[in-house]
């Protein structure tokens, strides 16, 4: 054995009440400099408190907070503490660790409190590793169940514990009456880790502290609003549609005075939403004192767009916080670096973001995703483009909307020109048991505005809707004398469709394109729209649909799903500017994908009616009714996520993480294609100073994804290469992407123009 060395003598012998116990060391200094424990304990314990008052869980989550790092009053935590100066003694998962987030639990669990010791040990013993599984036969040692057992290992940190803290009594609150448990402890448990993180950030890096500075009150920002907005109406043209846009917006400023309920705001596509659902927003959360907005969007290819709208209005600047996966924040910049910080939890007035970010925050385990979870609370929150949701999450993401809306005081916006069916829907003896039980709508009259705003004509290419072969549709196309949007369901036709058209002539769109290339092309598109006269073809993929703002004279749409045709719509004559209606045409294609064909065959049968009420909210709500129920209640929870959260406190938060993914990437893998910038990037990747996590978000924008079968060939083949020093990144030969079509398979190289290509 070997002798132990004067520090560790002193430090294990001494903890006896006669030296303090620290929670925080500082390199470099002196322990007369270091956190106390008992100052950290009673820091988080309050700030969690604070967090979780207005949803009545302010006792947990103080007592949570007090008893987390119960394990460092360990003489070997203490020890690490002088060994390891800094950050990295506070790390459990480092080597040499010393764990100390199970003592706190063990000690609820010696006082024999019912029930309330799994929940503080769900609390206490994942602030570091996340919400675990209950069940150990499922989870091993990282179940909660293994690491609750033998209580008593613990009996001497706990000795060392003050009495003060120590003999906390049990929390006298009650779970809110018919409030799912489980969503309240993950709502305890994102209180807890950000005050975690924020005490020890505010003592570990009070620098980086600071920028977390107040942002503008949104009674400010309300006020800034509507200056603007009067600006905006002043100048604007007397057009019918802006005539309609300026009704809407008035029926969103009264309705915001209503008492918090589910709102719906059913407006078809291009009747001003973007604008009137924020002017509600803001009016609703001054009225009833509301802490922050969050504008839900369903996709990332359109959620600059929309930070771009509000940025421009004249002090919202630096309100605005937007978090998705293809944000890349420079910390050299301390604007961007304020909003990287905001984006960890939410703490700033508007918050933008995608469904999935939102969605999957709220079924996650890690810490870094569910910090900003009390932060949705009290808020209000946009979710645009509802009728994206999809169909297999559908009931547990209509369940956390709500459950926040009826425990957590939020006040949920419910977007979109074709409005699912989300309330508690009879028909066909379906019933949608998460469904909410009443919806507010915020327009008076929505099919009477649906009429009002058509500003293009539903037709088919075959009267009988037969099936459209590609010369069929080549012809047609040819035929049109002005530009020509193209909507078709699979990258494979978007490609060889385009290819028989005149290729100057002929812009091209889909997901094989990086989003930068996305961008750079709609770019295109808008000046070869606004510029000119020249008729052109744009052929792409349902990418287009869903909040992109271009506005054709012409649009063909291959069947799918109503919801779909009528987004499609929305690209034709959007402004409403044309003498006479734009035109819509749709064809049923020669291959229909499988996932598409369940909703274009209930469409089919829709468009066998009355062309003209195919986009009343009468005709969509069948359309929706008859969609959920033939998937049935199975299938709008596909991987049974509501009933691994239900029960008698046997919750497995890990497992359901894992599974609960809106975009589903088991059979893709992401692959960086060699466009614009991505090269010089990966070699900024080997050269310091570096921002490993800025250059990897940057890399997203450069980033496809393809089969996983087809990445695994191409790696055999040396046509897909791993980055050096990064075994997960890989690149693409630039010999397979084009500069029109971008990512080309290489079954198909040979039959594109050599000059498109990159290299």
């Amino acid at each position: 054995m070997r002798p132990r060395d004067v520090r560790e003598e002193i430090v294990l012998s001494s903890f006896k009440g006669s030296m303090p116990f620290y929670a925080h060391s500082l390199e470099g200094k002196a322990p007369s400099e270091w956190q106390t424990l008992e100052a950290h304990l009673n820091g988080v314990a309050k700030s969690s408190a604070d967090f979780a008052s207005p949803f009545g869980g302010n006792e947990w989550a103080f007592l949570a907070g007090l008893w987390h790092d119960l394990g460092k009053y360990s003489p070997a935590f203490q020890k690490k503490l002088y060994d390891a100066n800094g950050i990295e003694a506070h790390i459990e998962t480092t080597p040499g660790r010393v764990v100390h987030s199970d003592a706190g639990a063990h000690l609820a669990t010696l006082k024999e409190w019912h029930n309330t010791d799994r929940l503080l040990a769900w609390l206490i013993m994942g602030h570091h590793a996340g919400l675990a599984d209950y069940d150990s036969d499922k989870s091993g040692p990282a179940a909660l169940q293994a690491r609750m057992l033998d209580p008593q290992r613990s009996d001497p940190v706990l000795l060392n514990v003050p009495d003060a803290i120590r003999n906390h009594q049990r929390p006298a609150q009650a779970i809110p009456k018919d409030a799912s448990p489980a969503f309240f402890i993950r709502m305890l448990f994102s209180c807890l880790v950000d005050a975690d993180f924020l005490d020890t950030e505010a003592f570990m890096t009070p620098e980086k502290a600071k920028k977390r500075e107040k942002y503008p009150d949104l009674a400010v920002l309300a006020a800034k609003f509507d200056h603007f907005l009067e600006n905006v109406t002043k100048n604007a043209q007397k057009t019918p549609v802006n005539v309609v846009r300026n009704e809407v917006l008035a029926q969103c400023r009264c309705a915001a005075d209503l008492d918090p309920t589910v709102f719906s705001l059913t407006v078809p596509t291009g009747g001003g939403k973007t604008l009137s659902s924020m002017a509600f927003a803001l009016r609703h959360a001054v009225k009833h004192a509301k802490s922050r907005i969050i504008y839900v969007i369903p996709y990332t290819s359109i959620i600059e767009q929309t930070v771009g709208v509000f940025r421009a209005i004249p002090g919202f600047e630096n309100a605005v916080i937007e978090h998705h996966s293809n944000i890349a924040l420079d910390d050299e910049d301390a604007e961007t670096s304020r909003s990287r910080l905001a984006a960890e939890n939410w703490d700033a007035p508007i918050i933008v973001t995608t469904a999935v970010q939102f969605f999957e925050s709220l079924y996650a385990c890690k810490t870094s995703r569910c910090r900003k979870l009390h932060n949705m609370v009290n808020s209000v929150v946009i979710f645009d483009e509802a009728q994206c949701l999809p169909p297999e999450f559908l009931r547990p993401c209509v369940f956390a909307i709500r459950e926040l809306q009826r425990f957590y005081r939020v006040t949920p916006v419910l977007c979109t020109a074709t409005q699912p069916v989300l309330n508690h829907a009879d028909r066909f003896d379906f019933r949608f048991r998460e469904g909410f039980e009443h919806v507010t709508e915020i327009v008076s009259d929505p099919s009477g505005l649906a009429e009002r705003l058509k500003r293009t004509e539903i037709q088919l290419l075959d009267q009988k809707m037969a099936v459209s072969d590609q010369k069929t549709l080549l012809e047609a196309l040819k035929s049109e004398k002005e530009a020509v949007l193209c909507i078709v369901n699979r990258k494979e036709d978007a490609r060889t469709l385009a290819r028989e058209l005149p290729n100057e002539k002929t812009v091209h769109l889909s997901t094989n394109m990086c989003a930068e290339h996305r961008f750079r092309v709609f770019d295109d598109i808008k000046k070869r729209l606004n510029d000119s006269n020249e008729p052109f073809y744009v052929i792409t993929t349902s990418l287009i649909e869903a909040g992109v703002d271009l506005d054709f004279p012409i649009v063909y749409r291959a069947l799918a799903g109503l919801d779909s045709i009528a987004q499609a719509a929305g690209r034709c004559n959007r402004e409403g500017k044309r003498p006479q209606k734009g035109k819509t045409v749709i064809f049923v294609p020669e291959n229909q994908p499988q996932y598409v064909k369940s909703a274009a065959d209930i469409a089919q049968e829709a468009l066998s009616g009355e062309l003209s009420a195919i986009f009343a909210p009468e005709t969509i709500e069948n359309y929706f009714k008859t969609r959920f129920w033939q998937l049935g209640e199975e299938k709008l929870d596909q991987f049974g996520i509501l009933e691994r959260l239900s029960g008698g406190f046997n919750y497995a938060y890990r497992s359901v993480a894992a599974d609960f993914r809106l975009i589903r990437d088991d059979w893709t893998r992401p692959v960086i294609v060699p466009y614009g910038k991505a090269l010089e990037i990966i070699d900024n990747l080997h050269e310091p100073p570096w921002n490993v996590r800025f250059l990897l978000r940057k890399l997203q924008r450069y980033t496809i994804t393809i089969e996983k079968s087809l990445h695994d060939l191409m790696r055999q083949r040396d046509d897909i290469h791993p980055v050096h020093d990064f075994p997960n990144l890989f690149t693409l030969n630039p010999l397979f992407y084009n500069k029109k079509y971008g990512f080309i398979p290489p079954d198909e190289a040979g039959q594109t123009n050599p000059e498109d290509f990159i290299c």
